[in-house]
């Protein structure tokens, strides 16, 4: 990994309803995320947060059943030129969420500089709904699918450029929660996905040792896009959408472990962490404690 980190928090909490989570950038930096980090040997810079409009009133629905679309479609635009210069400067970006509909913004920033980007979408789900598909609106389950080029075309369109990705390079890990539209979409683009069925069943080291070699293929970079509602509630009770039975934390930290050796990751986002509903900042702690494993901390 480059020796230089660049941390962009983005306050977002208009891609779902669950207000806190714009907290979550400043609950990760009070659980230490840049000393914890410098302490690893790194050059990090705190960028600050990027600003975020605020609609008139919540539950602004488009005609296309997508709330708040304006200012996510804002916000993300300015994320992505953030993340842009922090990879023309030679910076791994790190961008601290915020709800999940900051990924359209980090990968439209990101995937500008490589020609066929790897992703890793660590995640309870599987965030591939579109206007049409999602029973809510709310985009921070649509951010995959806009990155691959579904939806939307002002979020879609962002950056200029459509698609960031190609279904071919996405492996979706630790899947719990799908909505039928996302089935069939997953079925319909060949998408690779490993539920709890599959960490269950074929064990986390298995699992990450396929998938990494999956999005290793044929591409040359790796973003890493980890939504704390993954883990199991009662490793990260502070998610806004928590499902019971996920990923437990020591298989996370075993995840991020095998990724460091690998050094394969070239920028990563950590979101939904949410410190109202959390318990003494439990929630922020766990995902800068998976920082710190991403980034080469070990114990001996």
């Amino acid at each position: 990994m480059k020796k230089k980190i660049s941390i962009i928090g983005v306050p977002m909490d208009l891609g779902q309803r669950r207000r806190g989570v714009d907290m979550g950038p400043s609950a990760m930096r009070y659980a230490n995320v840049v000393e914890r980090l410098q302490a690893l040997g790194y050059e990090v810079h705190d960028l600050g947060d990027i600003e975020i409009g605020r609609p008139n009133e919540f539950d602004v629905i488009d005609e296309d059943n997508l709330k708040d679309l304006k200012e996510v479609v804002n916000a993300n635009q300015t994320l992505a030129e953030a993340v842009s210069k922090s990879v023309v400067n030679g910076s791994f970006p790190l961008v601290l969420g915020g709800d999940h509909s900051i990924a359209i913004g980090t990968l439209a920033g990101v995937a500008e500089h490589y020609k066929n980007l790897g992703v890793i979408w660590y995640d309870a789900h599987g965030d591939l709904n579109t206007g049409e598909t999602s029973p809510s609106g709310n985009i921070h389950g649509m951010p995959l699918a806009v990155s691959l080029g579904i939806g939307h075309p002002y979020l879609t369109g962002l950056g200029g450029y459509a698609p960031k990705i190609r279904p071919e390079n996405v492996v979706i890990i630790g899947a719990r929660s799908l909505d039928d539209g996302e089935k069939e979409l997953i079925q319909e683009k060949g998408i690779k996905v490993y539920t709890m069925h599959e960490i269950d069943r074929l064990g986390m080291t298995r699992v990450m040792e396929e998938a990494m070699e999956y999005v290793t293929k044929d591409t040359d970079g790796v973003h890493l896009s980890l939504d704390l509602d993954a883990l199991d509630p009662h490793d990260a009770p502070g998610v806004g959408t928590p499902v019971l039975g996920g990923t437990s934390y020591r298989e996370t930290h075993l995840a991020m472990e095998m990724l460091a050796e690998a050094d394969i990751v070239t920028s990563a986002e950590f979101v939904e962490v949410n410190p109202i509903l959390d318990d003494k900042n439990t929630t922020a702690t766990v995902a800068v404690a998976l920082m710190g494993s991403l980034f080469g901390e070990k114990l001996l």
